[in-house]
């Protein structure tokens, strides 16, 4: 072997392995990867939401309450499951990543029982009082990962189960909203 062609060789071998060193982004916007210490990937359980609105019975009593509107999904429990002790880290897959990551990415804790998990998105009262975005939110850190994702870090997440989802900013007729689903244990 020839100089010329070793060190060809050996260019050819580093580009090969910077190339690979980082994870690949998801498929798919708005679909997360759990990225684990050894730099393995776990995609993230994806359900469909049902959007429920109830009244209190004192609305229906007297007329005087509040309206709530929640997200419902089926099962208490998600399938993907972390440690509380391990430090989050998530690959978020976007429309692009020049956004503000808090802005299209909202990570947030249901209220869980045996039989379903859920996060209230808003309440309105009967004498004018009015909020949205009542979800538990989790405070996380991002930064730019690959083309068109984010590289969100969490730390100490208390035990439950909780819940992802990523808005496109540019449309305007957002389809079925899905959730990205992990519980802490």
């Amino acid at each position: 072997m020839t100089l010329k062609s070793f060190i060809l060789a050996a260019m050819m071998a580093f580009f090969a392995c910077t190339a690979n060193a980082q994870t690949a982004e998801p498929e798919f916007i708005g679909e997360v990867f759990h990225l684990d210490p050894a730099g393995q990937t776990t995609l993230l359980e994806k359900q469909r939401v049902v959007v429920k609105t109830k009244a209190g019975a004192s609305m229906y009593i007297v007329g005087i309450g509040k309206v709530k509107s929640k997200i419902n999904i089926k099962g208490g429990k998600s399938n993907t499951r972390f440690p509380a002790s391990e430090k989050l880290q998530l690959i978020v897959k976007a429309v692009d990543n020049e956004s503000d990551p808090m802005s299209i990415v909202a990570i947030f804790k249901f209220k869980a029982n045996s039989k379903s998990r859920k996060a209230e998105l808003s309440s309105l009262s009967t004498f004018g009082g009015q909020s949205d975005n009542n979800m538990d939110f989790v405070d996380f850190t991002a930064k730019k990962y690959g083309e068109s994702s984010y590289l969100i870090e969490i730390n100490h997440l208390e035990p439950g189960e909780y819940g992802i989802t990523v808005t496109n900013p540019n449309n305007k007729d957002e389809k079925n909203l899905i959730v990205s689903c992990f519980g802490i244990d």
